[in-house]
């Protein structure tokens, strides 16, 4: 998506070879604008898997995966990162690793919102080396349902996660394709 790579290299923040900051657009202020038009992607590529419902980790991955299910039509999950008082007994869970933040972390899903009939597409806002994402295939797994696509908004292709998911059988569909990150630089993958 070239619009979301111009505005990656106009205000994203490449701190080191792993890390880039876009706080100003995707993960502290949004630009809502640019989420609509990436949902407008994510719909245009995964309208053929009939989508039943848009998942998501919170927070980062919240603003583009409404968008999307706004334009699919159907509800977004989203996933916790934290056990809630209000989630009792009826869940599924599993640990997955952060490593941007150096912590492990209970991803939940409430078994009221899914069903082994549904269809899902899990939105994410980074992909690097796949734990997240994997997180929530196994959620929806142990469900029952089936997981028919990956949407990021920003894949790191220099790191492992695509290569591990399409390894999976997942179809993954990133709107910005890092190819190098460094200190003040960043590269794209043309396709």
């Amino acid at each position: 998506m070239e619009k979301l790579e111009q505005r990656i290299l106009q205000d994203g923040q490449a701190l080191s070879e792993t890390v880039l900051k876009v706080d100003s657009f995707l993960n502290h202020q949004v630009d809502p604008q640019l989420m609509y038009e990436m949902g407008t992607y994510f719909k245009r590529y995964f309208d053929k898997y009939n989508i039943t419902k848009i998942l998501t980790i919170e927070s980062s991955g919240i603003a583009p995966a409404v968008m999307t299910a706004m334009q699919m039509n159907v509800p977004m999950i989203i996933l916790k990162k934290s056990r809630s008082k209000t989630l009792k007994d009826d869940i599924y869970q599993t640990t997955i690793h952060s490593f941007t933040k150096g912590v492990d972390y209970e991803l939940t899903l409430s078994k009221k919102y899914i069903s082994s009939q549904d269809r899902t597409l899990i939105i994410d806002d980074f992909l690097a080396n796949g734990e997240a994402a994997s997180g929530a295939i196994r959620l929806v797994e142990e469900s029952g349902a089936t997981v028919c696509g990956i949407g990021i908004v920003v894949e790191k292709s220099f790191q492992p996660g695509r290569k591990k998911l399409e390894d999976q059988g997942y179809d993954v569909y990133s709107l910005a394709r890092i190819s190098k990150l460094e200190k003040n630089l960043i590269e794209f993958i043309k396709e």
